[in-house]
């Protein structure tokens, strides 16, 4: 069963280190927990959710830079309590005084995303949440070794003389336009 909800946070979410810029406009029930925020953003982005992610963002009763990411999850490197993602609600932690959050997806790619809360807005009730209303290139593909592994990946399929040119076309599955997103092939 849904929950109901009134309201809708929107948010953009980009893609840190790479030019031009990746990024992604979202719109998702105030219901929503972080959670339903990472599968909402690994749906958007293209990404295939085959790796450990985690927000961070102040608390906003503290002001404490505070981790959140999967339940049972703990950072036994830094000590550090990591508070679970599916008790935490967007709205209890997004405001308009409290915009942004942090996204890391992948800890060996390390690709870093700036989540930022756009507006609150009444629900369209002729719209099934989420929805993804906006958007700028291709997502990276999964395990090509982060921003930089990313630039050299398109320098080898955008030169078909490089020695790896044919290898790398066959990895990604016969081609890759770095510049095409279409918001309609975006599904949750």
């Amino acid at each position: 069963m849904k929950k109901k909800f009134d309201r809708v946070y929107q948010f953009k979410i980009t893609l840190k280190g790479v030019k031009p810029s990746i990024w992604r406009r979202i719109q998702i029930p105030e219901t929503y927990t972080f959670g339903d925020l990472h599968i909402v953003i690994q749906n958007a982005m293209g990404w295939k959710n085959y790796h450990l992610h985690e927000f961070e963002m102040y608390h906003p009763l503290t002001g404490e830079k505070t981790r959140i990411g999967p339940p049972d999850e703990e950072d036994w490197f830094f000590k550090q309590e990591i508070v679970s993602e599916d008790k935490q609600k967007i709205a209890n932690w997004f405001s308009m005084e409290n915009r942004v959050s942090d996204y890391t997806y992948d800890f060996g790619d390390n690709w870093e995303h700036k989540i930022q809360l756009e507006k609150i807005l009444p629900r369209d009730k002729n719209i099934e949440y989420p929805v993804c209303i906006a958007g700028k290139r291709a997502c990276p593909p999964e395990d090509c070794g982060g921003i930089w592994g990313y630039e050299e990946f398109l320098e080898t399929i955008g030169n078909p003389n490089h020695e790896e040119h044919e290898e790398m076309l066959e990895w990604i599955g016969g081609e890759f336009d770095p510049e095409h997103f279409d918001v309609n092939e975006v599904s949750f």
